[in-house]
C-alpha cells in the first residue's frame, strides 16, 4: 500500500568487477542480471565488509557468510527494520491515524465538499513531498494539519468556520493514508508486509462500523462537537509514537541543489493545473443533476474546463518527465496502471454500495437510519475479516494477483445479486449477497498497493502509492455522484408509470428516511416499487464496476513478494 533493489537490465560501469549475487527470500540463489543501482554512498552508507556483516547478522536462513542465501532484514538505506515493541507501537500509530481519518464522519453539503476538494486535490502532491522530503516530517505535518482542522470544526460558532475547518482537515488527510503506507513499508520487510497492510487497511472497515455508532452517541449523549474533538487524543498519540519510535529513512535527494532546481522536483505548474482540474470535476459532480441540470451552462462549463485542464496536465507530465508530478515511466509500468485501474473500479463499486444499500433498507423495507446501518454490517465486517485473511495468506504464499482475480469474481457476483433485490427480499438473501461482495472487496482492496511496492524502486514507491490511493478515492467520489444521477432519473421514470398522479418532486425532496410520512398511504406501494427499481439500477452500476476490476486483475504482473531481490557485492 520496494525497498530492495529490483533486478533490471541496464549498464554497469566497466570498473565494477565485483561478484554480484541475488539474495532471495524463497531460498534460491542466482547470478544476477545487470541492474540499475545508485552510487554506493547513496545506496548503503557502509563499506563492503560492513555490508556483508550487516546482512549476515540479519539472515534468518542459510549460511552466515556474505553472498549466501538469506532473508534480508535491513532497509534500503542500510539501517535495520524496527522489531518487537518498537514495531508494535509503529503499527499502532498507523492504525490510529487511519482510524481517525476514516472516523471523520460524512458531512452534508459544503461541509463535506470542502473536505473532499482539499483532500482529493493534494493526494498526488503529497506523493512528491514524500519522495523528496523526510517521510517522518511530512507525515507528522499532515496529521498536525488534520488535527488543527478538527479543532477548528469542534470550536466553530458558525457554518463558515465549520467549512473552513473541514477544508483544513482535508489538507491534512490527503497525506495521512499514503504516509501511513510508506511508514509501514519502511518498518516491515516486503515479504511480511501483506499481513500488516491488510491489518492496518482493515481499520477502514472498523471505522465504517464504529463511526455511525460513535456519531450517534456523541450527538445524542454529549455534543456534536465531540465528533471532531475525538480526533485530537488519537492524533496526539500517533504523533508521539511516530516522533519517538519511527526511524526516518535516509533521503538521497540532492540537498545541495539550488532552490530553483529543488522546487522543480515538485512540479508546481503541474500541481496547480491538476488541482484546478479536480476542483472542476468535483464541483460539476456536486452540482450536476441536483443544484443545476446537467445541461445548465455552469455544469457544462465546469466539465469543459476539466477536460481542457486534464489534457494540459497530461502534456505537462509528458514534457517534464522526471520532474513531473507522476513521471511517465511510472504510469507506463504495466503493474502500476493495472493496479490503478483495479483500485479505481473497486473504490467506485464499494462506495456506491456503501452509500445506497442503507437507502434501500430505509426506503423499501422501512427501517430507521440506525437500523439500516446495522443491516449493512455483514458487508463491512466481511471486508475487515477477508482483508486480514488475504494479508496473512499473501505473506505466506507470496502472490497477490490470485486475490485480485478472486476479488473480482466475488464482487461482481455479490453486486449482481444485490441488483435482484425486491421489496420481498428475505433476510438470508441480503445477508449472503453482502457477504459475497464484502469478501471480494476484502480480498482485493490492499493487493494493488502490494503490487506497486513489489515492482517499483524505493524512490518511486511514494508516487506509485499516491496514484493508487488517489484513484481509489476519486473512483468513489465520481461514481457516488453517477449513481445519484442514475437513481434520480430512473426514480422519476418509474414514478410516472407506477404512481402517475404523484408529483415526483415530492418523493425526491422527501428522502428515504421520511418517505412514509411524506406521501399519501395509497401511493406508498407504488413509490416503494419505484424506489426499489431505481436503487437496483444503481446497484447494477456497482456490479459493472466490480466486473471492470477484472481488467486490472488480468493485466497485473504475477510477481511474488518473496522474490524481491537485494544486491550484495562481494569483493
Amino acid at each position: 500500500m520496494s525497498f530492495e533493489a529490483v533486478s533490471q537490465k541496464s549498464t554497469l560501469a566497466p570498473s565494477d568487477s565485483s561478484m554480484r549475487r541475488l539474495v532471495k527470500t524463497d531460498g534460491l540463489s542466482h547470478t544476477s542480471r545487470p541492474i540499475h543501482r545508485l552510487p554506493l554512498t547513496e545506496e548503503f552508507p557502509f563499506t563492503e565488509t560492513e555490508k556483508c556483516e550487516k546482512f549476515s547478522r540479519q539472515a534468518t536462513t542459510g549460511s552466515q557468510s556474505c553472498g549466501s542465501v538469506m532473508e534480508v532484514q535491513v532497509r534500503e538505506d542500510g539501517t535495520e527494520y524496527p522489531t518487537g515493541l518498537t514495531l508494535s507501537l509503529i503499527v499502532l500509530a498507523i492504525c490510529l491515524s487511519i482510524l481517525l481519518m476514516a472516523l471523520d464522519l460524512p458531512d452534508v453539503g459544503w461541509y463535506g465538499s470542502a473536505y473532499l476538494l482539499a483532500s482529493a486535490t493534494l493526494q498526488l502532491f503529497y506523493g512528491k513531498l514524500y519522495t523528496f522530503l523526510s517521510i517522518k516530517r511530512v507525515y507528522l505535518t499532515a496529521i498536525a494539519i488534520f488535527e488543527l482542522g478538527s479543532l477548528i470544526c469542534g470550536a466553530a460558532q458558525n457554518s463558515l468556520t465549520l467549512i473552513m475547518g473541514r477544508a483544513v482537515a482535508g489538507l491534512g488527510s490527503a497525506g495521512i493514508l499514503t504516509g501511513s503506507l510508506l511508514i509501514l513499508a519502511h518498518s516491515v520487510p516486503l515479504v511480511k508486509r501483506p499481513f500488516y497492510t491488510g491489518f492496518t487497511g482493515s481499520m477502514y472497515g472498523v471505522a465504517s462500523v464504529a463511526g455511525p455508532l460513535l456519531g450517534g452517541v456523541f450527538t445524542d449523549k454529549v455534543n456534536w462537537r465531540w465528533c471532531f474533538f475525538v480526533n485530537l487524543p488519537f492524533g496526539a498519540l500517533t504523533i508521539g509514537i511516530v516522533l519517538l519510535f519511527f526511524p526516518d529513512p535516509a533521503r538521497s535527494s540532492a540537498k545541495n541543489e539550488p532552490l530553483f532546481e529543488r522546487l522543480r522536483h515538485f512540479d508546481p505548474l503541474g500541481t496547480i493545473v491538476f488541482m484546478s482540474a479536480i476542483i472542476c470535476i468535483l464541483l460539476a459532480l456536486q452540482w450536476g443533476g441536483t443544484r443545476y441540470q446537467w445541461y445548465d451552462a455552469r455544469a457544462v462549463a465546469l466539465l469543459t474546463v476539466f477536460g481542457v485542464l486534464i489534457i494540459a496536465f497530461l502534456l505537462l507530465q509528458y514534457f517534464q518527465q522526471e520532474d513531473a508530478t507522476v513521471p511517465p515511466r511510472i504510469i507506463k509500468n504495466r503493474t502500476v496502471w493495472a493496479s490503478s485501474s483495479y483500485s479505481f473500479c473497486l473504490g467506485a463499486s464499494f462506495f456506491v454500495l456503501c452509500y445506497y444499500i442503507p437507502i434501500w433498507f430505509q426506503a423499501v423495507q422501512g427501517t430507521s437510519a440506525v437500523n439500516s446501518g446495522i443491516r449493512n454490517l455483514p458487508m463491512l465486517i466481511t471486508v475487515v475479516v477477508f482483508s486480514l485473511l488475504a494479508g496473512a495468506i499473501v505473506t505466506r504464499q507470496g502472490y497477490y494477483a490470485p486475490f485480485m482475480i478472486t476479488g473480482t469474481v466475488l464482487m461482481a457476483a455479490g453486486a449482481g445479486l444485490l441488483s435482484l433485490f425486491t421489496a420481498n427480499t428475505t433476510t438470508a438473501a441480503w445477508v449472503i449477497y453482502q457477504l459475497l461482495f464484502g469478501a471480494g472487496v476484502g480480498l482485493g482492496m490492499q493487493q494493488p498497493l502490494m503490487a506497486v511496492q513489489t515492482v517499483l524502486d524505493i524512490r518511486d514507491v511514494p508516487t506509485g502509492t499516491a496514484v493508487v490511493v488517489f484513484l481509489q478515492t476519486l473512483g468513489g467520489a465520481l461514481f457516488v455522484s453517477v449513481g445519484q444521477t442514475v437513481f434520480a432519473n430512473k426514480l422519476v421514470q418509474k414514478l410516472a408509470v407506477n404512481v402517475p398522479g404523484l408529483n415526483p418532486t415530492i418523493v425526491l425532496n422527501a428522502g428515504a428516511a421520511n418517505l412514509q410520512h411524506s406521501v399519501s398511504a395509497e401511493y406508498i406501494p407504488g413509490v416503494i416499487l419505484s424506489y426499489n427499481d431505481a436503487l437496483t439500477k444503481t446497484f447494477l452500476v456497482a456490479a459493472g464496476l466490480a466486473a471492470a476490476t477484472g481488467f486490472g486483475s488480468a493485466a497485473v504482473e504475477w510477481r511474488s513478494v518473496k522474490e524481491k531481490k537485494v544486491e550484495v557485492h562481494v569483493a
